[in-house]
């Protein structure tokens, strides 16, 4: 081994030995979904599953309490899809194609280094009612290195700072149905290592309007990625890594991110369960 990468490990483990201050609960999960100045609340994973009659919202019911991840190992498992054990939510929100909606998560730690992707599926009819493992989704924003250092600054850091909020924007060119957002952060703090990254997959049912009539195809979700993928199997502690986001490629009228830019709810509304 070089003097190089022995040092670059050796920074590696110095961070990695702060980690155990940071508990699970630290990490984090969609609470808020603003769309136009409109709050919509989000499925409370540590919360509603201890709730009699939790509140029907547009995103997916998962049994990850401890806002825990999903992990390599379970790329080809559907734990990857939308989280562990996911099932379909019982509403949706109604979005224009071109919207950008606002998704604002629980908290997010600082040391935990990588992308933010998202992606859309067809539900070809209510998305209360798919079965996630028959969902394709294809790509429409994925931010990941922006600036190389020990470990450098990634779009999670962008996120962080707008409040852990992160913006989306509903390409125009999609044609209306019924679709799946999935929102996703990877934390590649413990990935230079096989099986180290960490995936935090949301998902949220929507019903977008529009005049676009683009039918991207897609990928089944546990088809999205590899274990050895290099944006999945990286030492972001190497000031030289050219960090590659994972996945499949951005479709025609998505963007690798738009302007992060605080966004503030003016009014509340609840989830549409008709259609």
């Amino acid at each position: 081994m070089s003097l190089l990468s022995k040092m670059t490990r050796f920074k590696a483990a110095c961070w990695l030995a702060l980690l155990p201050a940071i508990t699970v609960s630290a990490h984090g999960h969609v609470d808020e979904i603003i769309i136009n100045g409109v709050s919509y609340q989000g499925y409370g994973s540590t919360d509603f599953p201890y709730m009699e009659n939790p509140p029907v919202v547009a995103g997916w019911t998962i049994s990850q309490r401890d806002n825990g991840f999903v992990s390599p190992e379970a790329y080809g498992d559907p734990d990857i899809i939308c989280h562990r054990d996911a099932t379909p939510a019982e509403g949706h929100i109604e979005v224009t194609a071109g919207d950008v909606i606002t998704l604002r998560w629980s908290g997010w730690p600082e040391n935990h280094i990588g992308p933010v992707l998202n992606y859309l599926a067809n539900c070809k009819g209510p998305c209360e009612r798919v079965d996630k493992t028959e969902l394709e989704f294809f790509k429409i924003d994925g931010l990941g290195q922006l600036e190389q250092g020990t470990p450098g600054r990634y779009a999670d850091s962008v996120l962080q700072e707008n409040g852990d909020r992160w913006n989306v924007r509903i390409p125009e060119n999609i044609a209306s149905g019924n679709y799946v957002l999935r929102h996703e952060i990877i934390a590649l703090h413990n990935a230079l290592e096989r099986g180290g990254a960490q995936n935090y997959p949301q998902c949220f049912n929507l019903r977008i309007t529009g005049d676009g009539s683009d039918s991207p195809s897609g990928y089944l979700g546990t088809e999205l990625y590899d274990v050895e993928d290099p944006g999945i199997l990286v030492n972001v502690y190497s000031s030289s890594v050219d960090y590659e986001v994972p996945g499949p490629t951005i479709v025609e009228g998505g963007v690798s991110s738009v302007e992060q830019s605080p966004s503030r709810a003016t009014t509340t509304a609840k989830c549409t369960t008709r259609y």
